[in-house]
C-alpha cells in the first residue's frame, strides 16, 4: 500500500503547474477539463516516481482561512526529496532569489531530516528534504 497522489485546490492552475515544473522537475499530464462541472486539473509526476500531486481548479472554491505559518489540524505540508543537503541548500536559495517565502531555513531536524520549508505561490508549505 502507498499514497498514490495528493490533491490541492488552486486559484491559478497554470502558475502552480509552472512552479512545480520549474523548481521541482514535475511533469504535467495533458490538462483535464470537464466543462459540465467547470473543473480543470493536472496530475504532476516528479522525478524518481512516488506519489503524484494533483492540482485542481474550479471557480467558487473558497480560499482557506488557515495561516500558512500557524499550526492547525489537518494537512500542514508535503515533503519533496531532492537527493542531497547541497540540493536542499541550492533549491532553497533559488526559491528565495525568485521571491518565494522561506519559512524554515535549511537545518537538521530532531528526527534526522535535513530540510527547509518554502511556501508555494498559493502559500502551501513544502518541505524540501535531502
Amino acid at each position: 500500500m502507498h499514497i498514490e497522489h495528493l490533491a490541492l485546490w488552486v486559484r491559478d492552475l497554470e502558475t502552480m503547474r509552472h512552479f512545480y515544473e520549474n523548481y521541482f522537475g514535475a511533469v504535467a499530464n495533458d490538462k483535464y477539463v470537464n466543462t459540465t462541472k467547470n473543473f480543470s486539473s493536472y496530475f504532476l509526476t516528479f522525478p524518481g516516481g512516488g506519489a503524484r500531486l494533483e492540482i485542481m481548479h474550479r471557480p467558487g472554491i473558497p480560499d482557506t482561512a488557515n495561516d500558512p505559518v500557524a499550526q492547525f489540524s489537518g494537512l500542514i505540508h508535503f515533503a519533496v526529496s531532492v537527493g542531497s543537503e547541497v540540493a536542499v541548500d541550492t533549491l532553497t536559495e533559488q526559491l528565495r532569489s525568485a521571491g518565494y517565502t522561506i519559512v524554515g531555513e535549511p537545518r537538521r531536524t530532531g528526527d534526522g531530516y535535513y530540510e527547509s520549508v518554502v511556501l508555494d505561490p498559493e502559500q502551501n508549505r513544502i518541505e524540501i528534504t535531502s
